[in-house]
């Protein structure tokens, strides 16, 4: 079973069963602070330092190891940006895809990594659903920059602390920023030919803005298509995986959009399994860093059943770019 990161401030909220269209939530709700002392204060002020030696892994994506702090750690937030990124610039309210280690600046003590499991963070930059240190001390940080910060108590889990970490500890991390998802977000994969006259065509445009998808006038199939338009090279999907996607459904008859994150400017968490069927096995298999067009007939759907502007019995066309897993 996979970890869970001691990050979260609390579990999230799931999502519910089918939320395209239906009028339900496309994201997890946050969760509220563990305590007063771990609520974000717009006076929070940010500092180069103390901040202790990496010693061994120096390198971006490697597994660092840290010394213990030098001294008495700051109260405030102290960051430094140890290795310079040139990519895009994360912005508060954005998704971040990082490799972390943390440890307690008086011992050392390591109480969690993403580089032993082998598998990114994937986590947005929001109150209530990281802890204040990070969302303050990423905010601005380029995409290829490792970042070194030590997190008082009051940014991070306040007096109630966790597992491990007591509520006086200073929290040291080294932060690895792969990459950065938002509203504007698209797959990057390679094209792949689209051929199928009696098939949607779906547009290729990396820019952010929704793909065009244009519907033959023609009968829709009768079981479920799933092609690559853009294919990536992530690792596959699992059904029991948590996606961030940015996607765009019409109806196959007259082509009429029912459901987009692009007109909401907001990314959707989807937990596949919670999902119509036609999702979760139209995904499954595919690779993250792809735009994947999915026709699902109405029994892998919503059936005879309306749901929102979706009338009963209709087969959906949607464009799905799989931006990460979460």
């Amino acid at each position: 079973m996979r970890r869970r990161s001691l990050l979260l401030t609390v579990p999230a909220g799931l999502l519910t069963l089918a939320g395209c269209g239906d009028g339900s939530s496309d994201k997890a709700q946050p969760g509220d602070s563990p305590s007063a002392e771990a609520s974000p204060t717009a006076s929070a002020k940010v500092v180069d330092g103390p901040l202790p030696e990496i010693t061994a892994g120096t390198k971006f994506g490697e597994k660092p190891t840290v010394a213990k702090g030098p001294g008495k750690p700051s109260t405030d937030l102290a960051v430094k940006t140890v290795l310079p990124g040139s990519g895009t610039s994360v912005a508060e309210g954005d998704y971040v895809q990082a490799d972390y280690l943390g440890q307690i600046w008086d011992t050392a003590q390591v109480f969690d990594n993403s580089y032993d499991r082998g598998e990114p963070l994937v986590i947005r930059l929001q109150q209530g659903s990281v802890i204040d240190g990070w969302r303050i001390g990423l905010a601005g940080k380029k995409v290829g920059s490792r970042v070194e910060m030590a997190i008082p108590p009051a940014l991070g889990y306040g007096s109630e602390g966790r597992p491990g970490i007591k509520g006086t500890d200073t929290m040291v991390f080294v932060i690895d920023v792969r990459d950065t998802f938002n509203g504007k977000s698209s797959a990057k994969g390679e094209e792949v030919a689209q051929s199928d006259a009696k098939l949607p065509e779906v547009g290729t445009n990396t820019d952010g803005k929704a793909p065009e998808i244009t519907v033959p006038k023609a009968d829709a199939p009768k079981k479920l298509v799933s092609q690559y338009i853009l294919e990536g090279d992530g690792p596959e999907v699992k059904l029991e995986d948590k996606l961030l996607l940015q996607y765009k459904g019409v109806l196959w008859d007259g082509g009429k959009e029912f459901d987009s994150t692009y007109a909401r400017g907001e990314l959707a968490e989807f937990p596949l399994q919670q999902l119509i069927k036609g999702w979760q096995d139209g995904l499954t298999g595919k690779k993250v860093g792809s735009r994947v067009m999915l026709v699902v007939p109405p029994d892998l759907g919503y059936g005879d059943q309306e749901s929102g502007a979706i009338p009963a019995n209709s087969t959906l066309v949607f464009s799905l770019d799989i931006l990460a897993k979460v």
